[in-house]
């Protein structure tokens, strides 16, 4: 059996990984792929990223079917591109993928359909955005209403600031067509959780938990990033809030989109705020969608199942959601973003890899701004690896991943120190 992966970040590291561990599978082929990728059993990285590439490669070599990983090739289309070719992939069409790729569309469905979530209003004309933030105060969130990885959101703590954002975004044309729209919504507080499911158009199969910490610094300070560190699970979703994430957001989603006339497959994460309180009344509301997985929570979710992830997938594409399962390792698996000298801003890459840990069934470093050049690992991006680890509790699952990050070594390189600090007794903000 042979699979496509789009994408090059850990995320699509962590899925190929799982993937290929399946005996069902002679070669996962990743597009474009990065370093880890390209010394890994099993996988190989193609450098085609074309869509029509991308299609006539799955028929010539019989490809069973695409997963696809990161959010830009789905705004793009690639689903309806590859299910018009008579293949089968993994994700939402172009049309479904708008609940990521526009954060209007995506306030505006869930104000629709009755999805809880933070009142809001959408600008163009940068006089109105700030007249309206100067009416609200401050904190507020201004949000680039497109594709932004990760990097579009601004959490306002003062006027000035909010109004440098509506600059930065509808201004100077630095966010491109991402920031021509803005969103300013409400700054909304509470504990932050990811909730991903995979869904087949009909049926839907949760995956297990997690947190991710969006900022640069330990204890949540600093600027937002796209993520230092995910856990699994994530203790803030009691059994009682997971019923009630499925009746008032998931299930309403998808209802929406079949109703709207996009009918949902792939991934679906709702990024959301949970507020204090007794479980039956405390506030929940959805910050966000994607339409794939989260990165760094991928990492951290794949090292949990313990069953063939390939025979998902297949139910998945053919519709049959509803007759799979995954088997959850009960242990937390935590794990730590190391990212490069200046990441967020405009990262420096080239920096030779120096070392890094071996793998063990229980500590997997997962690559992402990473290449080759010639037998030299060398970073490539903001965010380098992703160590992950599991324990039997969050500060055993820590202790194994910052062992493991003491053991990485390239020049410049930063990560947080308290990755599952909210877990950890005590650390409940």
């Amino acid at each position: 059996m042979k699979l496509l992966v789009i994408g090059g970040g850990g995320r699509e590291h962590a899925l190929a990984w799982r993937l290929a561990q399946s005996p069902r599978i002679q070669t996962v082929y990743i597009a474009p792929g990065n370093g880890g990728t390209a010394l890994a059993d099993n996988m190989q990285n193609l450098d085609i990223s074309a869509t029509d590439e991308l299609i006539a490669f799955a028929k010539q070599e019989k490809i069973a079917y695409t997963v696809v990983g990161p959010e830009a090739p789905l705004a793009a289309g690639i689903v309806d591109a590859f299910r018009n070719a008579g293949l089968k992939i993994f994700g939402p069409t172009r049309a479904a993928a708008q609940l990521e790729s526009s954060k209007d569309y995506a306030k505006a469905f869930m104000v629709r359909h009755h999805i809880p979530t933070a009142a809001y209003q959408t600008f163009t004309d940068p006089a109105l955005a700030k007249a309206y933030i100067t009416q609200q105060g401050a904190p507020i969130v201004v949000k680039a209403d497109g594709l932004a990885a990760g990097k579009g959101v601004v959490v306002a703590t003062d006027l000035a600031q909010a109004h440098e954002a509506i600059d930065m975004m509808l201004g100077d044309g630095s966010f491109g067509e991402a920031g021509a729209r803005v969103v300013v919504e409400e700054c909304l507080t509470g504990e932050e959780a990811s909730f991903i499911v995979m869904c087949d158009g009909q049926h839907v199969l949760t995956l297990a938990t997690s947190q991710d910490h969006k900022r640069l610094l330990d204890q949540d300070m600093g600027p937002n990033t796209g993520g230092m560190g995910a856990y699994s699970p994530a203790p803030v979703i009691t059994p009682a809030l997971h019923n009630r994430i499925m009746r008032e957001v998931i299930n309403p989603t998808l209802a929406g989109m079949a109703k709207d006339g996009n009918p949902y497959t792939g991934f679906l994460y709702a990024g959301l705020m949970i507020g204090d309180g007794p479980d039956a009344t405390r506030p929940l509301k959805v910050l966000e969608f994607n339409c794939r997985m989260g990165d760094p929570e991928t990492q951290p979710i794949m090292m949990r199942i313990k069953n063939d992830l390939t025979v998902v997938f297949e139910l998945a594409v053919n519709g049959c959601l509803d007759q799979a399962n995954i088997d959850w390792d009960r242990r937390t698996a935590l794990g730590v973003v190391i990212a490069a000298h200046n990441y967020p801003g405009t990262p420096r890459t080239g920096d030779a890899i120096h070392s890094l840990p071996e793998d063990t069934p229980e500590c997997v470093v997962f690559h992402a701004g990473t290449r080759l050049d010639g037998e030299e690992l060398k970073t490539s991006g903001g965010r380098v690896l992703c160590v992950t680890a599991l324990g039997d509790s969050v500060k055993r699952a820590q202790a194994t991943a910052y062992a493991a990050v003491a053991q990485t070594q390239f020049d410049g390189r930063q990560y947080r120190s308290d990755i599952g600090w909210r877990a950890l007794p005590g650390g409940a903000a």
